[in-house]
């Protein structure tokens, strides 16, 4: 990581200056008169953006919650892979690494044909495909989460806390076109402890976010509901410590009975304890789980008979739960109906749970949410700081409301695969086979890890007519990293983790084709003149006099040479930027070929080597555009349609 920039810095380097406006908080404080964003809700999707928004001292955030402090113990638990390299963002990875259960193998059970009343192992397949990411699929508890981004919240220049204890009542939106209010929208607070007096706070603001769960109060305030249909089938999920002699006990595994139902073992953090989902009976069609009084007792047993003839013997059961399996979806994700996006802007939005909801097995849940509020944050910092207009809001809904779709309809169809019994034949249309839940499983498995995302071309989003020169960067897909080095000092990094921070900057990553970079008529060279020089650069255009040439758009080169092939005195200026109240320079925007550790980013991701490329990622890591070194008209009329240049 880098500091020292302005100055000699002592201590931790997460820990950002504290901005001279920010006041000390008590922990009672009242909640603020007026806010630029007011975030409701501090589960994974609230705490997400309140992490990003963060950073940007300009920016005034509260974040209301209406339980009495963090979160001790969460449901959720499953990180995808994509979620971990979102993470690398706010620099928290390598602590969910150390102390999250690694999945690195799937195990399939069936009933065993000799004795179908017992079980047999039918195979076992690698969890996430070789090469999908830098990082795996983990398993941690969602309290943890929450931690980490409070650290991050914590360390940042405003200090965010969250203020808890506090229950929404009404929030209000003022959409009088001839009104000039800046802070358009009320919310009302009550306190939800029953300590202190019924009376209410109000909060003025720019905008709010609903990130208060399936019974969200800030979608029923703007006529959003969640539709959708609840299956006719009962799950149970336990995590115990068990002693137990089934040798899968600490991988993940799809157990499937031949007349008492699955289940599926997810082992959870700390070496010991295991999370169960176990099915249950059938619903009728006017029953509700509520209404069963399942007990924790039943669960166990319904699981030590799938087991069979494995002994499953529970020690301790630190939290069960009973759910029925729905998949529910809003049409819209923020507050502007359909008929009227060309002549009104959002004002408010909802993410996570407040907008879809699924079921637990497919661990999508907490990640979706996730990148729900990673995709809004970025927009709503850029319109704030005056970079892009309001009108960039629009994409949130639309970009997310069709990832949430795409989750709806894997969930149904792999919770239906789970609940469905065996074939009893090869006749039986109702019954599943084993072979084929595996093989879906595997399949999907890009999906499940968090990489299928892809973003479809709109404002963000560019044709891929120059997709042939980089295939492994697809358009609308996240930046897919590999390892290189850097050309200064041969340090190996991975290129994504290392460079793209949650700071609401874009980055252009320059893959140079087979001429040497330092050459005077190279590619690369003319590129990086026209960023640095030309009026009609997006660099030059949209960076304000007076900041750093990186602070908006952060310009990164990858070479096709070893690194002690290029004499690194000979590249381009703006490569070797000068950054600073000091005017110190910045030596790590230059990146070559890991040849020592054998990966080529080049071939990896199928690079054109003659001509190379542009890649263009969004503050989100997501890929908006591939062009060529010499498209320098196109790259300035990309950014042109949805960036506004600063007021000089």
């Amino acid at each position: 990581m880098q500091f020292h920039l302005n100055g000699l810095k002592f201590g931790d380097p997460d820990v950002v200056p504290q901005s001279p406006e920010v006041q000390p908080r008590t922990g009672i404080d009242p909640l603020p008169d007026r806010v630029d964003v007011l975030i409701v809700g501090c589960g994974p999707a609230g705490l997400t953006l309140a992490a990003q928004l963060s950073v940007f001292p300009e920016i005034k955030v509260c974040i209301v919650d209406q339980k009495p402090g963090p979160l001790q113990l969460g449901q959720a638990d499953g990180i995808a892979c994509r979620t971990i390299e979102m993470f690398a963002a706010f620099g928290f990875d390598s602590r969910v690494l150390r102390e999250a259960c690694w999945i690195t193998e799937t195990a399939f059970w069936r009933p065993d044909p000799a004795n179908p009343d017992q079980i047999l192992r039918r195979g076992t397949v690698q969890d996430v495909e070789d090469g999908l990411s830098p990082f795996p699929h983990v398993i941690l508890n969602q309290a943890r989460v929450h931690d980490f981004y409070l650290d991050v919240m914590r360390n940042s220049a405003n200090r965010l806390e969250p203020h808890y204890s506090r229950s929404l009542k009404t929030v209000s939106v003022d959409n009088r076109s001839d009104s000039s209010n800046p802070h358009p929208v009320t919310a009302t607070f009550e306190w939800a402890d029953g300590s202190r007096s019924k009376q209410s706070e109000i909060v003025m603001a720019r905008y709010v976010v609903g990130c208060d769960g399936a019974r969200s109060g800030v979608r029923q305030a703007i006529g959003r509901s969640l539709s959708g249909d609840s299956a006719s089938q009962a799950w149970g999920v336990m995590d115990v410590l068990v002693v137990t002699d089934f040798p899968d006990i600490r991988k993940k595994a799809l157990v499937q009975s031949s007349s008492e139902g699955s289940l599926l073992i997810v082992p959870r953090e700390g070496g010991y304890l295991v999370r169960i989902y176990v099915e249950l009976d059938k619903l009728r069609a006017d029953e509700r789980v509520a209404a069963r009084n399942i007990t924790k007792e039943r669960l166990i047993a319904a699981a030590q008979r799938i087991f069979r003839p494995y002994r499953f013997d529970v020690k301790e059961v630190t939290w069960w739960s009973v759910y029925e399996i729905g998949q529910r979806l809003c049409d819209k994700f923020d507050d502007v109906p359909s008929a009227e996006v060309d002549v009104r802007l959002p004002r408010v939005f909802i993410a996570g749970d407040a907008c879809h909801t699924h079921s637990p097995k497919a661990g999508q849940g907490m990640n979706v949410s996730m990148q729900d509020t990673f995709n809004l944050g970025w927009k709503l910092a850029a319109v704030l700081r005056g970079q892009s207009p309001p009108s960039l809001l629009h994409t949130y809904s639309d970009e997310r409301h069709a990832i949430a779709k795409e989750l709806i309809d894997f969930d149904r169809e792999w919770a239906k695969m789970l609940s469905a019994p065996l074939k009893k034949s090869p006749e039986d249309k109702d019954g599943v086979d084993p072979a084929a839940v595996q093989a879906y499983f595997v399949q999907h498995g890009r999906y499940t890890a968090g990489t299928a995302t892809r973003y479809q071309p709109a404002l963000l989003t560019a044709e891929s007519s120059h997709q042939a020169l980089a295939p492994g960067f697809q358009v609308g897909t996240r930046f897919h990293s590999a390892p290189v080095v850097h050309l200064s000092d041969a340090k190996p990094v991975d290129l994504s983790a290392t460079t793209i921070r949650a700071d609401g900057r874009w980055r252009l990553f320059l893959f140079a084709g087979e001429q040497n970079p330092g050459m005077d008529d190279a590619p690369v060279r003319a590129i990086c003149e026209y960023l640095a020089r030309s009026p009609l650069s997006p660099v030059v255009r949209y960076t304000a006099a007076t900041a750093d040439i990186d602070s908006v758009i952060d310009v990164r080169a990858v070479f096709q040479q070893g690194h002690q092939d290029l004499a690194i005195e000979t590249m381009p200026v703006l490569l070797l930027p000068r950054k600073g109240k000091y005017g110190l320079i910045d030596y790590e925007k230059m990146f070559c070929p890991d040849f020592k550790g054998g990966a080529d980013i080049f071939a990896l991701r199928s690079v054109n080597r003659k001509k190379g490329c542009m890649v263009v990622v969004r503050p989100d890591q997501y890929i908006g555009n591939i062009l060529p070194l010499d498209a320098h008209a196109e790259l300035s009329a990309y950014f042109a349609r949805f960036m506004i240049a600063p007021v000089c």
